[in-house]
């Protein structure tokens, strides 16, 4: 058999014809410049299994030591800092909305061909915050399990994931980067592994963070974790004494579906180079490829992507 037997058939947006990905049609590198890293067809298997997907060590140490500091300014004191960078998107955070790493994970899971380009990504981004418990022994029991059953609930509500042979989409997608050391079964986040693609009901027993239904991880700083908003996950608690967490959780969505209200700073989005301003434009599919129209004009004709 040849190779293009083994590709899926996605539909395009048409009369029913097959999407057909083209060279151009999903960025190969980000905005600094970096060559994307694609996904292993190990690590799509898995994410596509599971609902979740973590990658131990992604960043330098010292790189992870940088932005875990600049996180905790933004957190503990925000007057130190210009209003516009109050925020986990800024400073040297600004580089993890479009890692290499991430990119490449969001052009295989979130990315629509017709909504992208070279210097324009077909995701975008809806949300940024920190999470960072210290250990607290009053809370150790408290979790909050929520979503799951991704596979069977409409797409206007944004935590849905779809699926056919050799393909997946989670529309809404997670991405933590943990910037300190993870212990397991001491802190993280909960995931009930499948049931992004559960059909029952989740049973009374994931009230219980000891239940079977849970998975969790271990990692070093500067590791990330992917998950889908379509699965069951919670909170954990923080029991670790030796560090905090400091969790930079990123959201980030299709480019014509919106969940949150969230709005990075105009000032910062501008200071920004024009192809990571593409994570932050306008929730609509019409004419939303930065430089590009939507319909009726050839790629070969596509001018350059503006600011």
């Amino acid at each position: 058999m040849s190779v293009t037997d083994h590709e899926p058939f996605v539909v395009d947006k048409n009369l029913g014809e097959k999407l057909h990905l083209g060279p151009d049609d999903l960025p190969r590198t980000n905005a600094d410049g970096e060559p994307v890293i694609d996904p292993t067809q190990e690590q799509k298997y898995l994410f596509d299994a599971r609902g979740w997907l973590i990658l131990p060590g992604v960043l330098d140490s010292a790189v992870a030591d940088e932005m875990r500091a600049h996180a905790e300014v933004v957190r503990d004191d925000p007057e130190s800092l210009p209003e516009h960078e109050r925020n986990y998107i800024s400073g040297p955070l600004e580089k993890l909305t479009d890692h290499p790493v991430v990119v490449g994970f969001l052009n295989e899971f979130l990315a629509h061909p017709h909504l992208s380009a070279h210097d324009c990504y077909g995701f975008r981004m809806e949300g940024s915050n920190v999470r960072s418990p210290s250990a607290e022994p009053d809370k150790q029991g408290r979790i909050n399990p929520h979503n799951g059953g991704g596979l069977f609930r409409f797409a206007n509500d944004s935590h849905h994931y779809q699926c056919i042979p050799g393909k997946a989409f989670s529309g809404l997608t997670r991405v933590v980067w943990e910037l300190a050391p993870v212990k397991h079964g001491q802190g993280g986040t909960l995931l009930a592994t499948g049931s992004h693609k559960a059909a029952y009901s989740a049973p009374e027993s994931i009230q219980d963070r000891h239940s079977e239904v849970w998975n969790t991880y271990e990692c070093p700083a500067g590791s990330v974790l992917f998950f889908t908003e379509a699965l069951a996950h919670s909170t954990c608690p923080w029991t670790n004494t030796e560090n905090a967490r400091v969790g930079i959780f990123n959201l980030y969505n299709s480019v014509g579906s919106r969940w949150g209200s969230w709005h990075p700073p105009e000032k910062l989005v501008a200071q920004m180079p024009p192809m990571r301003q593409t994570l932050f434009r306008g929730t609509h599919v019409a004419d939303n490829v930065t430089g590009f129209r939507y319909h009726g004009q050839n790629q070969k004709d596509r001018p350059r992507a503006e600011a």
